[in-house]
Parts: structure tokens; sequence; C-alpha cells
């Protein structure tokens, strides 16, 4: 029997995975990367799942559980939320969770967040969250957040793996290899609470402006990548006392 491209990739690919426990021990963040309608809720954008996707929405009922976890420690959670002017195009995609729109909203199970004192939401209107904090006057809403919670560890979750949460931790990591986010060391990705999206090969010949995505491929590759760049990668997160 012949072998399916993920197992395929799997097998010249591997991607260890950890259980991870986390404690009071070491202060620990939550970064929410784009959990937010435009890409999870079903027909709410042209980039959002076109019927129910158990990857999707398994990744939100992780991101949810692990945000009420979180809170109810009193622990800093940072929330990406993909907007953008509908007169500022970001190539190569389509126009999409356009500001304003319920697309640019975060999913239903998360709005509770919009009132949450732990919790920091910022918009970004680029790919990368991490260049998507920078201010005008050159300070940088996500560096703030690690050096005024003095946060050691970063666990992310969101969509799209290979993509966003991709780019995001990539600059994270080198921005922490610079030694511009002390005390921050650990780079955690979570397996099970990532995603993306997914656009088979003739939907996009159908669509203008739509590449073909394969979503589980895309999902190991965008693992592989983030465990390559220096992050940690867990298949299940825990809590210790």
């Amino acid at each position: 029997m012949m072998s399916s491209p993920l197992e395929l990739l799997k097998e010249h690919l591997p991607v260890e995975q950890d259980s991870v426990v986390l404690s009071g021990d070491v202060k620990a963040g939550l970064v929410l990367v784009d959990v937010e309608n435009g890409f999870c809720t079903v027909g709410a954008g042209i980039l959002a799942p076109r019927q129910p996707d158990k990857q999707i929405q398994d990744m939100v009922d992780e991101a949810v559980r692990l945000a009420r976890v979180f809170c109810k420690k009193n622990w800093p959670v940072f929330a990406f939320l993909d907007s953008h002017h509908p007169d500022v195009p970001e190539h190569p995609f389509p126009p999409h969770c356009i500001v304003g729109t319920d697309e640019a909203k975060l999913v239903p199970a998360l709005e509770w967040l919009e009132n949450e004192p732990n919790a920091t939401l910022r918009a970004k209107d680029c790919i990368d969250g991490f260049l998507g904090s920078m201010e005008k006057d050159g300070s940088n809403v996500f560096v703030d957040w690690i050096k005024s919670n003095q946060i050691q560890v970063i666990l992310v979750v969101g969509i799209c793996t290979d993509v966003c949460v991709l780019d995001f931790v990539c600059s994270a990591l080198s921005a922490r290899n610079r030694g511009l986010l002390a005390p921050l060391e650990g780079v955690i990705v979570y397996s099970r609470a990532c995603a993306t999206i997914d656009i088979p090969v003739d939907v996009a010949k159908m669509a203008k402006g739509l590449t073909a995505h394969p979503q589980d491929l895309m999902h190991h590759i965008g693992l592989y990548m983030a465990k390559g760049r220096g992050a940690q990668v867990a298949s299940e997160v825990l809590f210790g006392a």
C-alpha cells in the first residue's frame, strides 16, 4: 500500500513533540494568533472555512480552554487580530479581515477577552505579529508586554500554523536571540492549538487570488519549520500546582 503524502512528509520531516507542564515557577504568557472569524468561523470570509473544519474547531476549543486557565491564574494573555484597511492590500492574499467587519473580530467563544483585564489585544495589519506590534515612535507593544510582565516563556497558539504563527515565532526567536526580549527564554508552539486553512486545488483554480493550501501538509510543515528555528513543539499542555 502506498503511503499518503502526509505519511511521507512525517517520515522524511519528523517533528519531535513534547508534553509541557506549566507552573507558577516559570512566568508564562499565552499568545493567541488571529483566532478570529475571518479564519475560523464557517462562511465568515474568503479565507474562512467553507464548511465545519475539525482542525480549526479543535484549535479554537483549545485556545479558549487555555485562555480561561491563564486568566483564572492571572497569567498574562496577548491576542493578535489580523485587521486590514480596504485600500492597503496584503499580497499575495485576497482582501480579508477588513477593519470594522465581523471578520476582524475574535471568534464568539473568545469575545469575553475584550473585557478581560488580564488580556492585551493587538490589531495587526501584516502577517508577522511582531512587526505588527511596532508603533510609530519605534516602541513595540509585544516587547513591552514581555518586559512589563517579566515573561520567561510564551505559549503560542492560533492560525495559520505555517503563516502568521510561524512568522511571529521566527521573529520572536530572533529577537530573543538578540537579547531584545529579556527575560524571555522559551517559545512553545502547541500543535493541537494551532491550525491552518484548507484550500483544495480545485477551489484555488476557481477563485481569483487564491493559492492551493492543503491543510494537513501545511500544518505539519509549519510545525517543522518552527521547530527548526528553535521553538519547542508541544503535543499537550498541562498545568502544575
